[in-house]
């Protein structure tokens, strides 16, 4: 099972590696293109070293760019290996998924061919896992995923930050940006070659018919998709041109796509983002409907080009598939945020969900301000609306004279559902608030030890999911380490938090029956209120005392029981 911190850990590293995918098309020129992807490696995964080898036209590698090290940049950049002996190291070692591990028991025998290579002395590992001073891990790129098409070129990384192999988290991180990064190669040699060809289109006649059939083959057959559109007129933005990439990852003929704009097929919530990416190098992620109507996610890059020296402008768009990255973000997203036993909320996000509801201000706080600005029985006065004696036609809207400003001490309205908890005591006063049920199992540390860890998991699962089944769609049951869970149910009274409370601990009493035996299991649950003025952690708090308090009342009364 997962410690708490390694949530924390997961967070920080997918936005590490979220901000170096996304630098990794800011990149101007193939050689700014290839050192980024060099510093990506050391910035956004935790190598000390990392070096890009690119495939030359004679089919041998070059060293490109180098991150890390000046005196392993001085030693190596520019020198050449040759396919020969890239092709060996890659048919070595041990397969991670796509990438090529070689320990230092097998990497001896590499020492003494052609590839340019940087080592520094060091102490022989004492653990197992920790990473030795020559061992060496490559990240081949290759022009279609899952290691099929051509190869473009080796990502080499070395000396991890934390002094160990990467676990399954690092080697699918690696993985995953060697193939945005062959994404990004390929793109920047595919914006160069477009770049001369509209370097050629300005020339004279016979330069420009020789640039637009160059043109037109590196459009037509470009293996992502482009568009050309209109700019200026009453058909702004109307598609002239598509590509066959661009038609198939829409599912729509050429034909249907020159009577549509972008707009016309854009996700309603992305209009905005479009919109925005009209201008000259123009770069936006967003999502196009299929014919099916279903939505794919795709990255729109756009140039200005000029149809002659004083002619109409078009908008020239790449568009690129980004699905498979956007479903990885999602799932590493995913995996951070959610506990991996049980599939619930982490306590990471249990904190998040609970502190989006919470504000700095107290309830108090409205009600005083209310009471200082002497508006009497009008409600307008706290959002800003005029005062007492003018016509008022309820909180939908009034009638007569100009709003006033709110006055002096009243809170701005800043459409915030403002939480505050029941009063307490025995009787429901009816009202309803956010209620934070704390639940601790009882007796599963007995099953640990008892019968292992492997049904003390499954006993988890079972609990979660029969804690999920007990609430609504809208309520929140996170896992909050060990044994501990926390619902959050929003609109309940206090007897209905109660009922709930007693609902869930029967729905955990009946026997749990793992690999042929039944076992049982009890639960204490402890209910707070979420009120703004709190803190999560002293909303949290708050429940687990009276949880707490629970689990000595009911051992209370067993030892009088008996």
């Amino acid at each position: 099972m997962e410690t708490e911190s390694e949530p924390y850990v997961r967070l920080a590293t997918l936005r590490q590696l979220h901000q170096v995918v996304a630098e990794l098309n800011t990149a101007r020129s193939l050689a700014e293109t290839l050192q980024t992807v060099a510093d990506g490696a050391t910035v956004g995964l935790g190598y000390e070293l990392a070096a890009v080898n690119l495939v030359r036209q004679d089919g041998d590698l070059v060293v490109a760019a180098v991150a890390g090290s000046a005196g392993a940049e001085a030693l190596m950049a520019g020198r050449v290996g040759s396919r020969a002996s890239w092709e060996r190291r890659l048919a070595m070692g041990e397969r991670w998924g796509e990438l090529c591990f070689i320990p230092s028991t097998e990497g001896w025998v590499l020492d003494d061919d052609d590839v340019p290579q940087w080592h520094t002395p060091g102490p022989s590992p004492r653990l197992p896992d920790e990473w030795h001073p020559m061992d060496r891990l490559f990240a081949p790129m290759y022009t279609a995923a899952g290691g099929k098409g051509e190869l473009l070129g080796v990502i080499s990384v070395d000396r991890p930050r934390n002094g160990r192999r990467p676990g399954a988290w690092g080697q699918e991180a690696l993985q995953m940006y060697a193939f945005q990064s062959a994404i990004a190669i390929s793109n920047a040699r595919l914006r160069a070659n477009m770049q001369r060809a509209l370097v050629r289109l300005e020339r004279e006649q016979q330069a420009l018919r020789a640039s637009e059939e160059s043109f037109r083959q590196a459009f037509e057959y470009a293996p992502s998709g482009m568009a050309v559109a209109e700019m200026g007129g009453d058909q702004r933005g109307r598609l002239l041109r598509t590509n066959d990439a661009l038609c198939r990852l829409l599912g729509r003929p050429a034909s249907a796509m020159r009577r549509l704009s972008f707009s016309d097929i854009c996700h309603p919530d992305d209009i905005g983002t479009l919109l925005r990416t009209s201008a000259e190098g123009g770069r936006a992620e967003l999502r196009l409907q299929r014919r099916d109507n279903s939505y794919v996610w795709v990255s729109l890059r756009n140039s200005v080009v000029a149809d002659t020296a004083d002619g109409p402008r078009f908008l020239l768009t790449h568009v690129e598939d980004i699905e498979e990255r956007k479903r990885h973000e999602l799932q590493l997203a995913h995996r951070a945020s959610h506990d991996s036993l049980t599939g619930l909320p982490n306590s990471a996000e249990l904190r998040a969900r609970l502190s989006a509801r919470l504000c700095a201000h107290p309830p108090s706080a409205l009600a005083d301000a209310y009471a200082s600005s002497g508006a009497g029985g009008d409600p307008r006065s706290l959002l800003g609306f005029a005062g007492e004696g003018e016509p008022f036609d309820g909180l939908d809207g009034f009638h007569g004279e100009a709003p006033r400003p709110a006055p002096r001490g009243a809170l701005p309205f800043d459409h915030h559902v403002h939480l505050s908890a029941p009063a307490d005591g025995a009787e429901d006063d009816g009202a309803k608030g956010l209620a934070v049920l704390f639940c601790d199992l009882d007796g599963f540390k007995s099953i640990n030890d008892r019968f292992g860890h492997n049904t003390g998991d499954a006993v988890l699962i079972e609990v979660a999911r029969r804690l999920t089944s007990g609430v609504r769609d809208g309520d929140t049951v996170a896992r909050l380490g060990g044994d501990e869970f926390v619902v959050l149910a929003d609109g309940l009274g206090t007897a209905d938090a109660q009922d709930l409370a007693v609902r869930l601990r029967n729905a955990i009493i009946p026997p749990i029956r793992v690999e042929g035996r039944a076992v049982r299991v009890g639960a204490s649950f402890g209910i707070g209120w979420a009120s703004c003025g709190m803190t999560a952690e002293e909303v949290l708090e708050s429940a687990d005392q009276r949880m707490y308090v629970e689990k000595r009342r009911s051992k209370g009364n067993r030892r009088a029981a008996n």
